[in-house]
């Protein structure tokens, strides 16, 4: 999946821009402030309904607009045409999904269409960050592979988890009704929980060589190991564990083990990689994990997912970044990055790559011939 055209109107300092990006690489540059990260932004509101940057709505939205919206015409692997919208309202704080002509109510089928990968500051705070944040990387994976398999067990372990924690904040340790209750929760969990490890425990062996031939790829930093924690005793059981740990969890009014507590192990020569690597390295094994995604899923799914890389030449020196743009390039992914000054990025790329460069300045996005991208007229009338 690509994105053939995109129209953006009142994200941020976005106004109202529209463009046809390169299916393969294109290069977005201007000073801070200008919009060119809120152009990444606009492709994440296009494929998840929600930005990156912030959690809260309002600022996303134009100032003194009551809502935003980025529409894009997606092309599909067999070259079909998409029409696809999305708009978040400020006075409900809900969202509208247009996908040809059809309305979604679900955010998971739009995931599916336009999956992405961003890479930006944040995104180098996956190893040093919560489990949390690992727990969604391996599940974007997972997610996208095994759609039809994971969505319904993950969701299940969500609701039984909520019950669990609720009769455990709740409920009274003594008795036969909790411990009947409680026994039933269990027995519900096990089932799920057991079944959502075993996708993320294939998926993570999948991924596992492919992180590590990409990171040689990068940068050479020795005996770099990952592992997946899967939240409780390997050698054990769930239902025992938590049998054995329900006094635990009643004092403290939550499940302590469980799918909701896996996470992802990075190691250099047997000591944890962030007390070891400096942050430049870190970059690095982070850049491996995501581009080895990307890469898995390609191959999983014969299809690409979209880049958005923001900032790339102040977070990596310019050997690590054309290392990084080789990898890129030879994925044949469409990519978006964005940086201050195009010199930095511009000579990364091999000849026979499809390559745009956008000026982008005070809102608006103009190719770097200086011919502006005007507004399609038939673009908003398809949204409409």
């Amino acid at each position: 999946m690509t994105i053939h055209k995109l129209m953006i109107k009142d994200v941020r300092n976005l106004a109202s821009a529209t463009f046809s990006p390169s299916p393969d690489i294109n290069i977005l540059y201007g000073l801070n402030g200008s919009g060119k990260t809120s152009i990444l932004e606009s492709i994440h509101l296009l494929g998840l309904a929600r930005s990156f940057r912030s959690a809260r709505l309002k600022p996303v939205i134009r100032h003194k607009k009551g809502k935003c919206t980025v529409f894009a015409q997606i092309q599909s692997n067999n070259d079909r045409l998409i029409p696809v919208g999305v708009s978040r309202d400020m006075e409900e704080e809900n969202f509208q999904i247009r996908v040809a002509g059809e309305t979604l109510k679900s955010t998971s089928e739009l995931a599916r269409l336009l999956p992405l990968q961003i890479i930006n500051p944040d995104t180098f705070k996956l190893l040093e960050g919560s489990p949390k944040q690992r727990r969604q990387f391996v599940d974007w994976g997972v997610f996208h592979v095994k759609h039809h398999e994971f969505l319904p067990l993950w969701k299940r372990t969500q609701k039984v988890l909520k019950q669990r924690n609720s009769l455990l904040r709740h409920g009274k340790i003594t008795g036969s009704s909790y411990s009947s209750q409680l026994s039933v929760w269990d027995e519900e969990l096990v089932k799920a929980a057991e079944a959502v490890d075993q996708l993320r425990q294939q998926y993570f062996d999948q991924l596992t060589p492919v992180f590590q031939d990409v990171l040689n790829q990068l940068t050479s930093l020795g005996d770099i190991k990952i592992s997946y924690y899967r939240g409780w005793d390997r050698e054990r059981r769930l239902a025992e564990v938590l049998k054995e740990n329900t006094v635990r969890d009643f004092q403290t009014g939550y499940t302590q083990s469980g799918p909701q507590r896996a996470d992802i192990r990075v190691r250099l020569e047997g000591s944890n990689a962030v007390d070891i690597l400096s942050r430049g390295q870190l970059k690095l094994v982070v850049c491996a994990l995501k581009l080895a995604q990307g890469y898995l899923f390609s191959k999983m799914t014969r299809s690409q997912c979209v880049f958005l890389v923001d900032d790339l030449p102040s977070e990596l020196d310019a050997p690590h970044r054309k290392a990084m743009c080789k990898i890129l390039q030879n994925m044949q992914s469409q990519v978006f990055i964005t940086c201050v000054e195009p010199g930095a990025l511009v000579d990364c790329w091999e000849p026979e790559i499809n390559l745009k460069v956008f000026h982008v300045k005070q809102g608006s996005v103009n190719l770097e011939s200086g011919r502006e991208i005007r507004q399609t007229e038939s673009l908003e009338k398809e949204y409409e």
